[in-house]
């Protein structure tokens, strides 16, 4: 697993920047400050892990289970919970603050949010199938998928056909993110290119789990 980072943040959304004069798109997010609700250890949990806590919670919202898990681990309590799996948990403590200072510049990140739901949507907008043929022959019907399947064999349709149904809001893992600028004081990261959700979604920024082999990300 090695040694992961990680923090729970909230996109702002994309604007971009400029550098040696090329405009470099970028989404803004701000991130943390996150404390340590937990930490697991493998004598005591099998694994090691953090769980961190992000968001000031609503008194009203904040459940009698939850509110003991926080007393007994001696955490802050948090609106969001995540777990961070990473070898170096003992070095974490209970309540310690994380902030976006974790990141610096040049640094490669994964993002992890849920994308936005677009409701149910037709084979075009969900796969960019071409339609069908849009002159003489075709009956009304130039936007459905055309054959599924075969007939007399396999006289099924195949599993993971392409076909219509809900589109978005499904959780998207972006990779390898160039960490283009950090502001610790404002708690503000700049990530090179998109990041799933709408603006104001809860993301979580990570180590990345791949080095990319040349080039740039994005």
């Amino acid at each position: 697993m090695g040694d992961v980072r990680g923090i729970l943040g909230e996109k702002l959304g994309m604007t971009q920047i400029f550098e040696d004069t090329r405009a470099v798109p970028v989404t803004v997010i701000k991130a943390g400050p996150c404390f340590v609700a937990q930490v697991k250890t493998k004598e005591n949990d099998g694994y090691e892990a953090v769980q961190l806590a992000f968001a000031e919670p609503r008194p009203q919202h904040l459940t009698k289970p939850m509110s003991g898990h926080f007393d007994q681990h001696g955490g802050h309590p948090g609106r969001y919970i995540v777990e961070l799996r990473t070898d170096d948990a003992s070095t974490y403590t209970p309540g310690q603050e994380i902030r976006a200072d974790i990141f610096q510049p040049g640094d490669r990140a994964d993002v992890v949010g849920v994308s936005k739901g677009k409701g149910f949507a037709g084979v075009m907008k969900r796969h960019g199938f071409g339609g069908l043929g849009s002159s003489h022959g075709t009956q009304r019907k130039h936007r459905s998928p055309g054959a599924i399947g075969a007939c007399a064999t396999p006289s099924r349709v195949f599993k993971g056909m392409k076909m219509a149904g809900q589109m978005g809001n499904a959780r998207v893992t972006m990779l390898n993110l160039e960490v283009v600028q950090a502001d610790p004081e404002r708690g503000l990261l700049l990530l090179r290119g998109a990041v799933p959700g709408p603006r104001g979604a809860l993301v979580m920024i990570r180590s990345a789990v791949k080095t990319q082999l040349g080039g740039r990300a994005g």
